[in-house]
């Protein structure tokens, strides 16, 4: 049977897996709005990460498992080619094609042979045009000019630096979100809440800031699952930041200030969000500040840090 082969850049592929990563066990349509993309190039690129293992499909949903995709969350884009290079490595139609190109010193040779010996569904040069993608997007092949490529051998040093660079400066971010939110980060959930707000931390200082904001909103997403759960709040039906949030004012369960401070994350959010769409309200559809980008992330560090207080039956900070 054909083994399925999906055309897609390098640079798509990369977009939709970070998608992913901010919002695990997100749909196709998430993917798309978030990433501005149609659903023809959604779907192509949601299906060449699953194959080479960035994310991984479960019904209609997508997830990531190795905490080594996490860094795309980075805002690095050498370190992000130096993850999805790694993975490369192990990915048969590219192994196979770069060896081919080698030998022949013909990319239109090399894709002709990787699709019949691996028995792709795709034509030629739909599976030149995506590899030759993957490899020049993560320096693993050189283009020459003149359509003539070459493959790049001695960079794995330089790959395995990139990454270790980013995990130190992830690391680093870990840290500060930790000291803004103080002890009660030790009781969180580290892969769904203390993380995210890393990697916000990191895209907000790079002047990310609708990534920065998106990110963020997801781990506050994930610490009010966890907090409701502990506090024994019913999230049934409420689906966003905000209505979420609202469940909490039901019996007193957060006072009223933490939770209009908490909604006034929510519209960010939703601004983020929704920033291709134009606002009815205003007829425009919304940008996001760089320092709104920057605030939001200490906004809601200050957010859990509160709720926290009200959990373990503190003193009332906002």
């Amino acid at each position: 049977m054909p083994r399925d082969f999906s055309q897609a850049t390098a640079e798509l592929t990369v977009l939709v897996a970070e998608a992913v990563c901010i919002r695990s066990n997100c749909e196709q349509q998430f993917v798309q709005k978030f990433c501005d993309l149609s659903a023809a190039q959604a779907t192509a690129a949601l299906a060449l990460a699953t194959d080479i293992g960035l994310i991984v499909k479960v019904n209609e949903t997508y997830k990531t498992e190795s905490p080594l995709v996490r860094l795309l969350g980075t805002p690095d884009e050498s370190s992000k080619a130096a993850i999805l290079r790694i993975l490369l490595e192990c990915y048969e139609p590219f192994v196979f094609f770069r060896e081919r190109l080698v030998a022949t010193g013909n990319s239109d040779t090399a894709a002709q042979q990787t699709k019949v010996h691996l028995d792709l569904n795709a034509h030629r040069e739909e599976i030149k045009d995506t590899l030759i993608s993957l490899g020049t997007y993560t320096k693993a092949i050189n283009a020459k000019g003149g359509g003539v490529y070459e493959a790049v051998s001695g960079e794995g040093l330089n790959q395995l630096q990139n990454v270790a660079e980013a995990s130190s400066n992830l690391a680093d971010a870990e840290a500060n979100i930790r000291i803004e939110i103080g002890d009660y980060a030790d009781s969180l959930d580290r892969v769904e809440v203390v993380v995210p707000l890393a990697r916000a931390l990191l895209k907000a200082k790079e002047d990310h800031a609708k990534e920065a904001v998106a990110e963020a909103a997801s781990a506050l997403e994930s610490f009010l699952a966890g907090l409701a759960n502990r506090m024994g709040v019913d999230l049934q039906g409420a689906a966003g930041l905000t209505s979420r949030i609202d469940k909490f004012r039901t019996n007193n369960v957060l006072p009223k200030k933490i939770t209009e401070a908490g909604k006034y994350l929510g519209q960010i959010r939703n601004a983020a969000d929704h920033g291709v769409d134009i606002d009815p309200d205003v007829g425009s559809v919304w940008k996001i500040l760089p320092s709104s980008g920057r605030h939001y992330v200490f906004v809601a560090c200050a957010f859990i840090r509160a709720c926290g207080a009200r959990e373990n039956n503190q003193d009332f900070y906002i």
